[in-house]
């Protein structure tokens, strides 16, 4: 779905977003949108991490 915006279309949806909820609180949504991102990831690592260390301890049993 996202490979078919462009350039035009991101610099719309960056207008859109500035004119929605104004340059005052767009610092503020990057950060927090950043933040989840952030914490999604480690996550997911943390959730490969203990499968891999899972699968090799049945094994040594």
């Amino acid at each position: 779905m996202l490979q078919n915006i462009g350039i035009p279309g991101l610099i719309l949806i960056l207008i859109l977003a500035l004119i929605v909820f104004g340059p005052s609180k767009l610092p503020e949504i990057g950060r927090s949108f950043g933040s989840s991102i952030k914490e999604f990831k480690k996550a997911t690592k943390e959730m490969a991490y203990d499968e891999e260390h899972g699968d090799k301890e049945r094994k040594n049993k």
